[in-house]
Order: C-alpha cells, then structure tokens, then sequence
C-alpha cells in the first residue's frame, strides 16, 4: 500500500514508450516537414533576393513571419487541444501549412509571400508543434529527453537532404514549382496528427473513493458550471485564462527561462537561413554553399540522439547541459564568417559540422528542462506561452541580421551579433535559482484531486453568488 501511489503518480506522468514510440515517429515527420523546410529556406532566399530585387532585409521577412507565427500560435493551439480534439487541431494545422506554401507559389510580390508562406503556413505550423511536442513528452518520464532527440534529429536530416533536392527543384522548375512541389509534400503532415490519440489516466484509489463516494454532486456541479460557461463571458474568459496559466508569468523561474530562450531564439535561426547566401558571397559554387548547410544538418542528427542519450543518464543537470551547449553553438556561429575570410571552404565545412553538433544537442534539452520548472500538469500551456512570448525574438532575429549585411555589405557583423545573443542566454540562465547546485530543485507538485474539488465548488458558489441567480437568492 505505501509504495501505491508513488506508482500512480509515475503512471499518470507517462508510460515511458507503448503508443508514445509511434507519436515520436510522428514527431519526427512532423519535426522534418516544419523546421527541416525552415531550415532549407536559404535556397529560396537567393532566388527571392534575384526576381523581386528587395533588399536583404526585405527578403528575411518571410522567414521571420512564418517562425514568428508558428510561435504566437502557440497559445491558440494549447487552447483549441484543451476544448475540442488535439487529432483535429493537428489535422488542420497540417492542412494550413501546405496551403501556404501552395499559395505562395502563385506570389506576385512581397506581401503575397508574407501572408502566405508567413501567416498561413505560419499558423499551419503553430497548430501542429505545441500539440505534438506535449503529446510526446507526456507519454515519456524517465526516456523524456531521449524520446524528444529522437523526435527532432529529423530535423538534421531533412537538413541534409533539402537543401540539395531543393536547390534541384528550383533549378529544374524554378522557384514556383519547388514550392508546389513542397505544399503537396507538406500535406503529409495531416496524416501525422491522425496518429494522436486520447491518453488513458490512471487514478488513485482515493481518486476512486473520492468519485465513487458523492458522483451526483459532482457531476450536478459541473453541469451548473458548464451551462454557465456558456452564458457568461467572465465565465468563458476565466476558463480561457485558466487554460493558458497565465499565473505561470507570475514565477519567476518560468520567467527567467523564458526570456533566455527569448534571446536564444534572436540569434538561433540567423545561419540556416543566411550561411548559403554568406557562403555563395564568399565565393563557392551553388551547391558548394548549399552542402554547407546540409553537413551541418548531418551532424545535427547525432548531436540531437546523442544530446537526449546521455542527458538521460543523470550525470548531469539538464539545465547545465543547455548552458553548455548554448555557448558551444554561439562561439561556433561566431566563427562561421571568420573561418571563410581566407576562402577556406575547408575551415568553414568544419566549423559548420561543429556548429550542427551543438544546435542540435541544444534543441531537445531546451524543452526538456520545461516539466522540471512549471511541472507535468502545466507542461503544454507553459510549452504555448514560451511560445507566444519568445515569438518576438523569432520576428526581429532573420530582419536584424540582413539589416547588418545591408548596412556592411557582408554577413559577418550578423554572425557575431546572432552568435552573442546565444551566450547573452547562458548569462541569463545562470541567474535561475538554485542554478549552480549539483541537484534539480524539487519539481512543482501536482495538485491533487480534492484541491480541484475545492476550486470547483468555490467556482461553483462564485457562479450561484451572481445577481442573476434570484431562485438562490430567494432561498436564503
């Protein structure tokens, strides 16, 4: 009986695999099919800089809506999942996303491109990543971290293939057949939704006796509260606040890790979509500058699966495995510019490799480190609000540095400014409480049955308390 319920609440977290190792296969589809062709973008990049002749910072734009987007979307996500079907929610987002892209490749302008492979493909790509993240991790305790490398090593290998089979594509059927091309490829990402299905829950013996015990009240009180719901907009906006957490912005742990992936998340991006154009800039061929980008996503796949491996051994905090890698990845962004100075593509393949290595071992701990700070129950609005808030830093990052390469004519000064704001986030992450001890703080509890019961009847009397009520009044 005592080790019970310890039992239940590992159960409730996750099952460490079953149906989850199906939802990681989706992920990965999922991972290759939204940041995979994120990443290979630098190829239109070129093309779009060439027909429309804006400038470079004009151009960073279209990446920057489309990465802001899928991450303002985020909350909307977590809430749409919350009131209806995550399977449904996933579906459309997919069906969006490839909408997107087909659309664009009709374009006639800028603004055609910024609301079509931004906002829509933007939105698509917000519907399907928060979900399908939760999803995984909430399947997963122990294997978490290992789960998740796996899930987004995908990314790195889409990397590797896109960027030639994309530069391919637009040789052969110029820019607007590749992106047909990608919006029917991006429609596989309806099935992969398909694939979520509801999570069983376990309960507790005293969960049992606690339902068994007064079923009548209970399910009495959730009908009031739910036809209340419907008639009353403070109602329906508490239910809506209380899906997002909002309190979460009230915790200053959640706020500190926050604002370091914000800072993260300005400089993240910038190579994968300007190292082809910097390398085409410094002298290579075409697909010389393009296999950059593809060595660098091979390396990301072993750094992702190798990152998850041995985070899950224990040796070391998983907030300290993040700082790590985070500083590896700024100082090599740094040198990518300088290592090609010289025209060395030699030095600039191995510092791209080094760089892939750490980007990618970086990713999945970055999410990791989220149930360990707001704890399991609140894991997916915390994962939508981290979302929602580090989108700004996405849709200032990609403009700023072609900004850069506009006002200096190279990209160097953009590297290094995006390189800084990485090792800018390890200083901020050194700032979290209980950040330099050698153990994880203890993990926010999970509010228990009869705390939800109590915060349902003072719900329920806060609802009875309204003026409208007369019958309750006239009772009294």
């Amino acid at each position: 009986m005592a080790n019970l319920k310890p039992k239940a609440e590992s159960q409730a977290e996750g099952p460490d695999g079953g149906w989850g190792w199906v939802l990681v296969v989706a992920l990965f589809v999922t991972n290759s099919l939204v940041f995979g062709l994120m990443r290979s973008l630098g190829v239109f990049f070129v093309e779009f800089v060439q027909y429309f002749e804006e400038s470079a910072q004009a151009i960073s734009w279209i990446s920057s809506i489309g990465l802001a987007a899928l991450q303002f979307f985020s909350p909307l996500a977590a809430v749409l999942c919350k009131a209806y079907n995550p399977r449904v929610v996933v579906m459309m987002g997919g069906f969006l996303a490839g909408l997107g892209l087909i659309l664009a490749s009709q374009a006639t302008c800028l603004v055609h491109l910024y609301l079509t492979m931004g906002v829509i493909s933007g939105l698509g790509w917000g519907l399907m990543f928060t979900p399908m993240v939760a999803t995984v991790m909430a399947h997963f305790t122990r294997r978490r971290t290992l789960a998740l490398g796996l899930g987004f090593c995908s990314i790195g290998l889409s990397s590797f293939a896109f960027n030639p089979l994309f530069q391919l594509l637009v040789e052969k059927y110029a820019w607007r057949g590749a992106l047909l091309i990608l919006g029917g490829l991006s429609l596989n990402l309806v099935p992969c939704g398909a694939l979520i299905r509801p999570q069983q829950q376990s309960e507790s013996p005293e969960e049992k006796v606690g339902q068994n015990s007064a079923p009548s009240l209970r399910n009495t009180a959730h009908h009031k509260v739910d036809s209340q719901s419907r008639s009353s907009c403070p109602v329906v906006l508490r239910r809506v606040f209380s899906y997002l957490q909002l309190q979460l912005l009230l915790e200053r742990p959640y706020l500190t890790y926050t604002l370091a992936v914000s800072l993260l998340n300005i400089g993240f991006f910038v190579p994968y979509f300007h190292l082809v154009a910097h390398s085409r800039q410094a002298g290579f061929s075409e697909y010389k500058a393009a296999f950059v980008m593809s060595a660098a996503g091979a390396t990301d796949i072993f750094g992702r699966v190798a990152s998850g491996w041995f985070s899950d051994l224990g040796h070391f905090r998983l907030i300290h495995l993040l700082s790590l890698w985070t500083t590896l990845a700024g100082v090599f962004i740094i040198l990518l510019p300088v290592s090609s100075l010289y025209g060395s593509y030699a030095a600039l393949m191995l510092i791209s490799l080094l760089y892939g290595f750490c980007s990618g071992a970086l990713t999945s701990v970055t999410f990791a480190v989220v149930p360990l700070i707001v704890g399991v129950d609140r894991m997916m609005e915390a994962l939508a609000l981290l979302q929602l808030i580090e989108s700004s830093a996405g849709l200032l990052g990609t403009p700023l540095s072609g900004l850069l390469k506009d006002l200096t004519g190279s990209y160097v000064a953009s590297f290094v400014v995006a390189g800084s704001f990485l090792i800018l986030c390890t200083l901020t992450l050194a700032t979290l409480p209980h950040y330099f001890s050698c153990t994880d703080p203890p993990a926010p509890q999970r509010r228990s049955h009869d705390d939800k019961d109590k915060s349902l009847q003072s719900e329920l009397e806060q609802i009875n308390s309204l003026p409208s009520d007369t019958s309750h009044r006239g009772a009294e």
